[in-house]
């Protein structure tokens, strides 16, 4: 059987990636060009000069992904891209080179959901996880609990009401007045706390979950005490969320009678996260499946991944699809 190919490219926030991916789940080359730390100084990602930073870094980071997988635009059998959700000009950067790619080579074009490709990360790592399992998908704009039954085919369990858990962590940092992003700085920090601040563990009905309670406890408290260890509130504060999430996994594992749990999205490389995680699993006797740090953030090689099962059923895009920012994961 023929290897299948493909080119990916990632643009929906500000890393510009490339990737080539083979059969789905071998990388051949994983390009990333981090924006970090330009956005730095102004805490949080700025759309108009992420945009421009994509124009610039992206024929170079096709290159270099051709030349690190030592392969010629001949041997690309599709490509594919990030089409949302995501920043509008961010994605219709990557979108408009790989859309401009497969019409000068005559090839098919996919677009991928950015959601989809989150999960797709586990298949790069575990080459064994097949669908179904329970994904907790985590990130700066998502919180989904995703019962993953094929590799097209996703119902959403439950999410966040307001704000998502990355997105918390990054308000909480800069409560904090700590650097951006702020998921890693908390993580860091939170090994050197402890949980006395006791946080509200904050639980909806079903599976939902409520970030915006406890990022309001952490502004509370900081204004009401003169005198804190930020490394208590980072623990205090992370160990609140990952309870939550961890909880409602455990819940949805019970329910829907599975043996695999897969994390994924940025906030997946969360170290308590992991720990707390995989507790549950050996507690519930299941598989915990988890992407390597470098895989849970954004990356074309996950955009590669899920492509490829589009691509294998014929499932190719039009040269017309737009970007938007706002997708859902059956979009």
């Amino acid at each position: 059987m023929k290897d299948i190919i493909c080119l990916a490219i990632e643009s929906s926030c500000d890393e510009t990636a490339c990737a080539i991916i083979k059969n789905g789940r071998e990388v051949l080359a994983n390009v990333i060009n981090s924006q970090i730390d330009i956005h730095k100084k102004f805490g949080g990602v700025v759309p108009e000069i992420a945009s421009r930073h994509h124009i610039e870094n992206i024929n170079i980071v096709i290159e270099e992904a051709l030349e690190v997988a030592n392969i010629t635009f001949d041997d690309v059998d599709f490509v594919a891209s990030t089409y949302g959700p995501g920043l509008v000009g961010a994605l219709l950067v990557g979108l408009s080179a790989a859309k401009g790619l497969a019409f000068a080579l005559n090839k098919p074009f996919v677009g991928v959901n950015h959601l989809h490709g989150h999960i797709a990360a586990n298949y790069i790592e575990h080459k064994e996880l097949e669908p179904p399992f329970i994904c907790m998908l985590l990130s700066g704009g998502h919180t989904h609990l995703i019962n993953v039954q094929d590799y097209d085919k996703f119902e959403i369990i439950g999410k966040t009401k307001d704000d998502a858990i990355g997105e918390a962590f990054d308000k909480v940092a800069r409560t904090l007045n700590l650097a951006y992003p702020g998921g890693p700085v908390i993580d860091k920090l939170a090994k050197e706390g402890q949980d006395i601040c006791h946080f509200k563990r904050t639980t909806l009905d079903e599976y939902n979950f409520s970030f915006s309670g406890l990022k309001t406890a952490v502004i509370n408290y900081v204004a009401k005490n003169k005198e804190y260890k930020v490394e208590d509130i980072c623990k205090s504060f992370e160990q609140a969320a990952i309870d939550v999430v961890v909880q409602n996994t455990r819940k949805a594992v019970k329910e829907f009678k599975v043996d695999k749990v897969a994390i994924a999205g940025g906030v997946a490389a969360n170290s308590l996260l992991r720990e707390e995680m995989n507790k549950m699993c050996e507690e519930e006797n299941i598989k915990l499946y988890s992407p390597r740090i470098s895989l849970c953030t954004d990356n074309a090689a996950m955009i590669g991944a899920a492509a490829y099962y589009k691509f294998v059923k014929g499932n190719y895009s039009n040269l017309d699809l737009n970007a938007y920012a706002s997708l859902g994961i059956k979009d």
